[in-house]
């Protein structure tokens, strides 16, 4: 019993995958949870617009920039610079401070600042408003703590985009991703391991066809079929949710195919390094649901995560199409304003189609 008992755990120790499964997962689970999941507002990016430009409103943006929870992203001119500059998905908020900012308040007593938050993610907006409020609020105590007559600086707030803020705006874009990932990562990932399971990839080897046929054979119907499954997700998200479509349908339904053929791609690459059909669907379950969870900004914003985890994000297809399907769908964006995101779904699908034809290639060698 004893020998069985030693025997078995040099069995487990050898097995490569077997340790990364009990040490690694968790190791890596806690540190994503623990830094990821967080609700705190961190460097949020927000704009000025400061018609007065007196030294009230110097103060009151030094006050919010220092305040750690804000950063100067842009210092606006005019009106018509605030739809912009939110539409491009970088900047959060915009402050908006009125003409005769400090004379109104010795004069009035009054004086106000208006609030604009991109309410696409509608919670974030209501964290950014609260915060931007709070700070406002001290700042009205501390100066007007000794005056004789009441001194009030007002805040007005305007949501772009969700202004009734439902919560459906933020989710349904994200679990639209998610599903369309790991369903085509999923089908595809285990197409290639259940031909080596079979014993008939020996026979697509030895065929006529190149590599990158194969690896094209492989995806199409799954395209197909993507697609249709996508279409039925896009229907109960106009029908039953409520989604709106403020841009262009076919451009969506573009981005859409684009991104399906990216994950069909991603799970091609997982088939070529799996052995097994239960390996492949492992990978694909675990290993790609947390970290398009977490670090794709469906619902933990990636700018409070530490710098590491945001440069891994970069890395994320999900944070890409997310960023995409909510700009054409709430925003009615178009590819002048998604070029660059579009340019990096395209860039990982050749990089995964590149890498499972190497795959082949070093078999057939």
């Amino acid at each position: 019993m004893y020998k069985f008992i030693i025997k078995e755990f040099h069995h487990i120790f050898r097995d490569f995958r077997t340790m990364i499964i009990l040490f690694g997962m968790p190791v890596v689970q806690v540190l994503l949870f623990g830094f990821a999941i967080t609700t705190d507002i961190k460097d949020a990016r927000i704009a000025i617009l400061d018609k007065s430009n007196d030294y009230m409103t110097h103060e009151i943006t030094n006050k919010l920039l220092s305040s750690g929870y804000f950063i100067l992203g842009a210092n606006l001119d005019k009106d018509a610079q605030i739809d912009k500059a939110l539409r491009r998905g970088d900047i959060r908020e915009v402050v908006i401070f009125e003409k005769n900012f400090a004379d109104k308040i010795k004069t009035e007593k009054n004086a106000s600042v208006q609030i604009i938050a991109d309410a696409s993610d509608p919670n974030m907006a209501n964290l950014l408003f609260n915060y931007t409020r709070s700070i406002l609020s001290d700042y009205q105590r501390e100066l007007f703590r000794d005056k004789e007559f009441p001194m009030q600086i007002q805040t007005e707030t305007r949501m772009l985009y969700n202004p009734e803020l439902k919560s459906v705006y933020m989710f349904v874009p994200g679990i639209i991703t998610i599903l369309l990932m790991l369903i085509s990562a999923m089908m595809t990932s285990i197409s290639i391991a259940r031909e080596k399971e079979l014993g008939t990839m020996e026979v697509l080897l030895v065929s006529p066809l190149k590599p990158f046929q194969i690896v094209i054979g492989k995806v199409i119907p799954y395209v197909l079929l993507s697609c249709i499954n996508a279409s039925v997700i896009f229907l109960l998200s106009f029908f039953i949710f409520g989604m709106p479509v403020q841009g262009n349908l076919l451009f969506l339904l573009a981005e859409t195919v684009l991104f399906i053929m990216m994950s069909l791609s991603l799970g091609i690459f997982i088939s070529t390094v799996s052995q097994t059909q239960q390996i492949a669907m492992m990978l694909s379950m675990f290993a790609l649901m947390l970290p398009t969870i977490l670090l794709s900004g469906f619902i933990f914003p990636i700018e409070n995560m530490p710098v590491v985890l945001q440069y891994i994000s970069m890395l994320m297809p999900s944070r890409w199409f997310i960023i995409i399907i909510k700009a054409i769908m709430l925003k009615g964006l178009g590819i002048s304003y998604l070029w660059k995101e579009t340019l990096v779904i395209v860039g990982l699908m050749l990089f995964f189609i590149a890498m499972s034809v190497r795959k082949f290639k070093v078999r057939l060698a």
